[in-house]
Order: C-alpha cells, then sequence, then structure tokens
C-alpha cells in the first residue's frame, strides 16, 4: 500500500521508527516531513498528509504529534478526512471497518514504538465493510461536511 506520513517536532523520532517499520512490510512511503526535531506547527503536517490522501498520491496516512490530539483536529478540518486518533489496535482497526477511517493519528508522548507500528499494521490491514448502518452513519458524516465546512476545502 502507498502510505503518507507526517509528523511534527514531537513526533519525529516515532515517524521515522513507523517508516522504517512500514517499509519492512512492503509498503510505499510518502514522507511529508518534518525532517527534524525542530520546532514546527502541526496544522501544516496536517494538510499535507490530508492533501496526500485526498489528491490520491496516498491510500492512507499515518501523522503524528506529541499527543496526537491537535492533529487530529487539524486533519479533520480537511473535507473528505476521516482522522482518528488511536492508541490501541481495535480503534486502529475499527475506524477503518465502520468509519472508513483514512488517517491514522498516533501520539508520540503516549504510544511506544511497538504499540504504534502495531496500531499501523492494525490500520493498513483493516477494509470497510460497507454494512449499511456504517454507510448511513458516514453520510450523515457528510451532511455535517456540506452543512458546516468551508466549500473552498
Amino acid at each position: 500500500m502507498l502510505v503518507v506520513v507526517g509528523s511534527d517536532h514531537a513526533g519525529y523520532d516515532l515517524k521515522q521508527s513507523v517508516i522504517a517499520g512500514l517499509k519492512q512490510q512492503g509498503h510505499q512511503v510518502v514522507d511529508v516531513g518534518t525532517d527534524s526535531t525542530a520546532s514546527v506547527d502541526y496544522p501544516d503536517f496536517a494538510e499535507k498528509v490530508g492533501r496526500a490522501v485526498l489528491d490520491g498520491k496516498a491510500e492512507r496516512g499515518v501523522l503524528i504529534c506529541g499527543s496526537g490530539v491537535g492533529a487530529s483536529v487539524a486533519a479533520n478540518k480537511l473535507r473528505g478526512i476521516r482522522a482518528g486518533l488511536c492508541h490501541d489496535t481495535y480503534s486502529a482497526h475499527q475506524g477503518v471497518e465502520h468509519d472508513n477511517m483514512n488517517v491514522l493519528v498516533l501520539g508520540s508522548r503516549i504510544i511506544g514504538t511497538e504499540t504504534a507500528r502495531e496500531c499501523v499494521h492494525a490500520f493498513l490491514g483493516a477494509q470497510f465493510t460497507h454494512e449499511e448502518r456504517h454507510v448511513r452513519r458516514l453520510g450523515k458524516i457528510d451532511v455535517l461536511e456540506q452543512k458546516f465546512c468551508d466549500t473552498a476545502s
């Protein structure tokens, strides 16, 4: 799978480990930065990851910041991005299966390296179920986006 990965400075070290794990599993990776631990702003990288997914440059995205909260909030401002903050494998796969999550968000100060890699593996291995109840709920999310999100995104 082609996966876009991005982080702010707080997520840089975990991002490097996640990328190594993805490559070991045979995935192709697009790294949109950051490239160091120098302070940067997480919304910039949330946009880069989200845009890559929306533009078809990657099938799914992984986004990392210190807690994961800010990056999750920012990524979900892009219409069509369904970013979920997950620190366990159940949420990582269930978010795809039920909510068609396309960006996994991790908090580098919350989660360890091995658990992060396991979450990424669960996220990428999951598929949306297309069950009627989940499709119906996603339709309601689409209505919310149309109602309240700026049309320029």
